[in-house]
């Protein structure tokens, strides 16, 4: 498994639920600053161009694996093709478990698509654009189409490779995991402020109390919390609230930058939290089949008001307004005390779309790569489709949206600050390769959970070990292949976790 970043960074794990690979996967994400230019226009979202072949009509083959997502999809497509009757989208939707396969299969037989979402998988970003797979958006992407995207869009090392360019994010980060409440399970128990409205729970003790209120005053027919474990770990997911809350910034990834080393078992927070969690448990204040039934049968349960709170992100709320169930509200980073004393955290880059080198027509592929990424593309998928949040920092004004849970979620991105990052101070760190462990985190939680796992800081010290053994290899085997990288890299000894960290990098690239 690569360290490339993360292929769809700042979609909040939007579509993780599609295809969960690794719930302790960081999310990244750019940090947010105006434009320094005006935004292409709807009508030519591409800006000016560098290059041009002259021609600019014709069919572009689209691939992606968007499904929830695809009123959005359709949508652009539509207005891109009235806007540009000359070109046609040919759109694919893959099953995300397959897409990689798929796409690695397309590329290798010259068959790839002109467009098309980027997958990391099995083979890492900068090797796609070393195999000559990927066109250099510099072809024809000039100063003011790069100008229209925040500050720190575009980084070495991410989404560029040797001064070129490949791709960007449409999304930022936001507080990508969330306390959902079923507002009026809430209610009925009795957790309501003067002015009628839900104690929404702002420490651990808050839901520990709110936990135990609900389940005594239903007599045990309602639960106070609730999960669906049996298709893969959500238990990791509250542990991120909760540590993070409590100033573990390594979150359920375990790693404390400030040092490099992986705190699982020498951070108390995580002790603490999963010896809360086993209490919660012992009370009966979890929904008694969490670890049996899959997080999908887990949403409707809460739906239905058989549990007041659970844990997820904002993929959830699509399926609620489908079946008309909005009498919920949200919240993240839940600690000890009322602040938290860590964030989620954003990193500089980030990748989407991208274009194939062999593409048929490529100006009509960049045409409508950059019709995606342009602003007014990025107000609907925010404003008008509720999708997530936007890389514009325009669009994502809580108050133009009508969706009250949705300009919930939005309003967290308060909760989010630029982070370090070990690709940003030695860009050959995107080469090392860490490879998975076992039993990982989601594993161990599982098991302490199921009471399989009786000494929880044991388990939790051996982790750290196997995962510092795994950098170190990884650290070791880039070095044998002549690439200065060292655990230093992995070392931010004055980051302060409370404030926003400065990228060493330049705002834009030179083009």
């Amino acid at each position: 498994m690569s360290s490339i970043r993360p292929t769809t960074r700042g979609l909040s794990r939007r579509r993780f639920i599609q295809g969960v690979a690794a719930a302790s996967a960081a999310a990244a994400g750019p940090a947010l600053a105006g434009c320094r230019a005006a935004p292409a226009s709807s009508g030519n979202p591409g800006g000016g161009n560098k290059k041009s072949s002259g021609g600019g009509s014709g069919e572009v083959a689209y691939w992606d694996w968007y499904v929830s997502q695809s009123p959005w999809v359709k949508n652009e497509v539509e207005l891109f093709q009235k806007a540009n009757p000359k070109i046609q989208v040919n759109r694919t939707v893959n099953a995300t478990g397959a897409y990689d396969k798929l796409f690695n299969l397309a590329e290798r037989s010259h068959n790839a698509p002109d467009v098309f979402m980027i997958t990391t998988t099995t083979v890492p970003l900068n090797d796609q654009a070393q195999k000559g797979w990927l066109l250099p958006l510099n072809t024809y992407a000039d100063s003011a189409w790069v100008h229209q995207f925040p500050e720190y869009t575009f980084a070495e090392g991410s989404n560029v490779f040797n001064g070129k360019l490949y791709t960007a994010p449409i999304s930022s980060t936001s507080a990508w995991v969330q306390l959902y409440i079923n507002t009026k399970v809430f209610k009925d128990a009795g957790l309501t402020n003067g002015d009628g409205s839900v104690k929404v729970p702002k420490t651990w003790d808050d839901i520990t109390n709110a936990a135990e209120q609900i389940t005594k005053k239903s007599n045990g027919s309602v639960y106070g919390l609730g999960f669906g474990n049996s298709s893969f770990d959500i238990l990791p997911w509250w542990v991120e609230i909760m540590v993070r809350g409590a100033g573990s910034p390594g979150g359920n990834a375990g790693q404390d930058l400030r040092t490099g080393k992986y705190t699982f078992g020498s951070d108390r927070n995580y002790t603490d939290v999963l010896d809360l969690i086993m209490e919660w448990k012992s009370k009966g204040y979890f929904y008694p089949s969490s670890l049996s039934i899959s997080d999908e049968i887990a949403r409707a349960y809460f739906e239905r008001g058989k549990f007041g709170m659970t844990v997820g992100g904002v993929w959830n709320q699509p399926e609620w307004t489908e079946h008309k169930f909005t009498d919920y509200t949200l919240t993240s980073l839940i600690g000890p005390q009322e602040k938290p004393k860590s964030y989620f955290y954003s990193s500089p880059g980030g990748t989407l779309f991208a274009i194939n080198a062999d593409a048929k027509d490529p100006e009509a592929a960049f045409k409508w790569l950059s019709w995606l990424y342009s602003p007014d593309a990025g107000k609907r998928w925010v404003q008008k489709f509720n999708e997530d949040v936007s890389i514009f920092p325009a669009d994502n004004d809580p108050s133009k949206i009508n969706f009250k849970p949705f300009s919930e979620y939005v309003a967290l991105r308060d909760l989010v600050l630029p982070g370090p990052q070990p690709w940003i101070k030695n860009p050959h760190t995107s080469n090392v390769v860490i490879n998975p462990v076992t039993p990982n985190f989601g594993n161990i939680t599982t098991g302490i959970y199921s009471g399989q796992i009786k000494d929880t800081g044991k388990a939790l010290t051996e982790l750290d070990g196997k995962m510092q053994e795994a950098l170190a290899t990884g650290i070791k085997q880039a070095q044998g292949k002549g690439l200065k990288v060292s655990l230093s890299d992995y070392t931010f000894s004055d980051w302060d976790p409370t404030k926003a960290y400065k990228w060493p990098i330049p705002k834009y690239p030179s083009l």
